[in-house]
Formats: structure tokens, sequence, C-alpha cells
């Protein structure tokens, strides 16, 4: 787990049309069984009259927890291919939800599949997948005359700046993700010539955007 593991940043929809069949793609973070069940039952209740609500969860850092269904598709059409997308994504703690309106066209099994392939793709979009890595808060305190440089070093190194206030000095607060934090402390240290120094606050989990995105084309 040093490395984080990857999941969704919120709950998203998007909606895809093939062959005048409607399928709305949602998707959302869950952090326990029960939290897929409860979005899986959201969405069949906001759709009452859909034809199909087909889905695939997968629980638990180390996927521990999988389930899918087809709801009356033809068998492994649905949700198996779904399940493959999240598993070639390795992406966890998060449910997956594809509504189908019949359009009255037929699609065939491999017409099926690469519609809710493509589906859960386009939900994983929406909903962007992150990286929920060993992340630490730090703050620091720049004086007015260092400002423009450390701005300039902050622009250049693998942090996130969370807030910025302007008093006798300027106070900054940074994210920076454990495994980064010896490399961006020595980079500050020099840049200030050791006159801005951080304290470090706190350390948990924090979401970190996956360069790139899921492609759509599953």
């Amino acid at each position: 787990m040093n490395g984080g593991y990857l999941t969704l940043l919120r709950a998203a929809q998007e909606e895809y049309v093939v062959q005048k069949s409607r399928f709305l793609c949602a998707a959302a973070p869950c952090a326990a069984e029960e939290d897929a069940l409860r979005f899986l039952q959201a969405q069949r209740a906001r759709y009452r009259d859909a034809t199909h609500h087909c889905y695939a969860y997968i629980i638990g850092r180390n996927a521990g927890i999988m389930r899918f269904s087809d709801d009356g598709e033809p068998s492994g059409t649905a949700g198996m291919p779904m399940m493959e997308v999240l598993r070639k994504r390795q992406v966890v703690d998060c449910c997956v939800v594809v509504t189908r309106y019949f359009g009255g066209i037929l699609l065939g099994a491999g017409g099926l599949v690469r519609a809710y392939s493509h589906s859960c793709a386009v939900a994983l979009n929406a909903s962007r997948v992150v990286r929920m890595a060993a992340t630490v808060r730090g703050m620091m305190s720049v004086p007015y005359a260092l400002w423009d440089k450390v701005q300039y070093a902050l622009g250049r190194l693998p942090v996130r700046v969370a807030e910025t206030s302007f008093g006798a000095d300027v106070e900054v607060t940074l994210a920076v993700r454990t495994q980064d934090r010896d490399t961006v402390e020595t980079s500050l240290t020099e840049q200030t010539n050791g006159m801005a120094e951080l304290l470090w606050l706190s350390e948990g989990f924090e979401p970190w955007e996956e360069p790139g995105g899921i492609s759509e084309n599953e």
C-alpha cells in the first residue's frame, strides 16, 4: 500500500447512445459494500422504468469484495465486461451502474459487451480516477522578499498548495505525497537559504488525480 490505491473522486453520470438504446453511465466512490448497494438502489429508484440496471463494484484496497450483475441481459454481456474494465484499471472502493433504456434494435452479444464496457469507461471518466496516496500536510512562513522565488519553485515541485494567506509573511499550507516529502523539503530549503522552514502537521491518505485519465475506447 506504499504506492496508494486507485479509486474515484466523486459520484457522476454521463449518457451514451448506441443504436437508439440509451445507456446511463453512473459511478461513485464506495467505502463499503453497503455504500455500493445504496448507490445501486438509488439508481434503480431514480430510473424505475428502465430496461436493465447492470452493475459492477469492487470494495477493499485489496479487492476483497467483487460483485457484478447482467440484470436480465444475456449472460456475460454486461456485468462481467464492466468488472473487467474496473480490474484492468485497478480501481477499488467504487461502484458502476449502467442503466439501459432499450431502443428497439438488438445489439447482439458482441455489441452488448462493447456497449457496457464503453459505458463503464465513460462512467469512470465522469467520476475521475484518482490515486489515494499517503500524504503529509505542512505549513511554511515565507518572507515577502522570497515569495516570488518560492512560488516559482512550488510550480515545479510535486506539491499541492492547499491554502495561502497574506499577513506579516506569506503563510502557505502544502499537501505533499509522503514519498516526495524529503525532495520538497530539501528544494524549498535551498531556494530560501533556510529562511522559510517547513513545519509538518499531519499525515493521511488524500486523492491525487492520475495523469492521462481513463480511455473511453474500452
